[in-house]
């Protein structure tokens, strides 16, 4: 039988912008801290997994062990859109699974700065006077902005309308209701980038970036990192009693990509992938979304988690805007999610986000949350997802 997988150490930097500091930096401070966390060095670490994807080519793994002690462990270099964290962290995992560690480091770290929109490259370019198949799709000219986008607040706008105008009770109010949640959650945290509470009517009014998202319910980029320490059931037997009360269960890890679904090669599709990651962690994990004490999901933009409500299970099928309208995802609702302030205020540094949404979700669990506690947490789920697309779901129980 594989081995339990148990996170026994965990660490976020403050998520903002470090003009400062670099990658190397930020990936040291969090690798650091996760380690003290968990009573153990670099040289108890069998297998290191990093992921960077601004920085992908760089092996930035290897570069961080010479800042932190280079012992010669496997190193792998991770990039998986914003599900580059969360597969650093399942490498590791995997790795412990199969039996080749027995305890491992995942580290996620992003660097930047204001990066701006960020979409397909290409996008800018002289159009062409000459109209010629050619590439992959035999296309002629750039359909940016003609024939759809593939710019991130466009996608996640359109998957919003699309839900929007197949479900009742959904509109630009449920969509700001989001933001004006997760905006009010991050007061309560030291870590997030931004910490300011903003009325419904502020959210609302906020500059239109693309229809129903306003300014205010985009992420901002920034700059973090997050690190994980992760060991074997038999390790942590083995461990101090007090590693082994504050160590938290992977009950599930689940990675999905795109299957194919109609319309999918111009519009992304962001829901069947993570429905169908959701379905195979509540069956590995043995649990069901009614059991979830607290959830951090991939809040890039505020249509993007009203609809993840329903793709995880959360709501009815069709009820994210009823879920919304009665605070069920409020910190004193019957289903937390983003207690941490979410993507929109916590911040998004890319490479960092999927493990520090395990960070959050593992400081609830072992009752070390400080004033945003979820009183008696024991199972908890976070999400990610990369377009492209990358979605992992991990299952965390206490």
């Amino acid at each position: 039988m594989p081995e339990d997988v148990w996170i026994i150490g965990a660490s976020m930097t403050k998520f903002g912008r470090y003009p400062d500091k670099d990658v190397l930096d930020l990936a040291a401070e969090a690798a650091l801290a996760a380690l003290d966390d968990s009573s153990t060095t670099i040289a108890d670490i069998q297998i290191l997994a990093v992921g960077c994807l601004f920085e992908a080519n760089a092996m930035v793994g290897q570069r961080l062990l010479s800042q932190i002690g280079q012992t010669g462990i496997p190193v792998y270099n991770v990039a998986n859109a914003c599900a580059t964290g969360a597969t650093a962290l399942r490498t590791v995992i995997m790795s412990i699974k199969a039996g080749e560690s027995d305890i491992g480091l995942a580290v996620g770290v992003e660097q930047m700065g204001k990066a701006g929109l960020l979409g397909p490259a290409g996008q800018g370019k002289p159009k062409r006077k000459v109209f010629e198949p050619r590439g992959r799709y035999g296309a002629v000219t750039n359909v940016e902005g003609v024939l759809g986008t593939q710019l991130m607040p466009g996608v996640f706008a359109q998957a919003g309308m699309e839900y929007a105008y197949e479900n009742e009770g959904v509109g630009f109010e449920q969509f700001a209701k989001v933001a004006e949640k997760n905006h009010a959650h991050s007061t309560l945290n030291p870590l997030a980038q931004y910490q300011k509470r903003f009325t419904l009517d502020e959210v609302m009014s906020a500059e239109m970036i693309a229809y129903p998202n306003t300014l205010l319910m985009c992420c901002p980029t920034g700059d973090g990192a997050a690190a994980a320490v992760v060991a074997s059931g038999t390790k942590l037997k083995s461990m101090p009693l007090e590693i082994q009360r504050r160590a938290v269960k992977v009950a599930a890890s689940v990675m999905t990509s795109d299957p194919w679904a109609e319309g999918g090669q111009a519009q992304p599709d962001v829901n069947t992938l993570t429905r169908l990651a959701a379905a195979r962690a509540y069956e590995e994990a043995g649990v069901g979304p009614a059991d979830l004490d607290l959830v951090e999901l991939h809040d890039c933009f505020a249509t993007a988690e009203l609809i993840h409500y329903d793709n995880l299970g959360l709501c009815e099928p069709g009820g994210a805007g009823e879920f919304i309208d009665r605070g069920a995802p409020w910190r004193d609702g019957s289903i937390p999610v983003n207690v941490s302030g979410g993507l929109l205020s916590k911040g998004h540094p890319l490479g960092a986000t999927g493990i520090a949404n395990v960070y959050e979700v593992t400081q609830h669990l072992r009752g070390e949350a400080a004033e945003r506690q979820i009183e008696g947490a024991r199972v908890g789920l976070t999400h990610v997802i990369g377009l492209g697309s990358a979605c992992c779901v991990h299952i965390l129980t206490r």
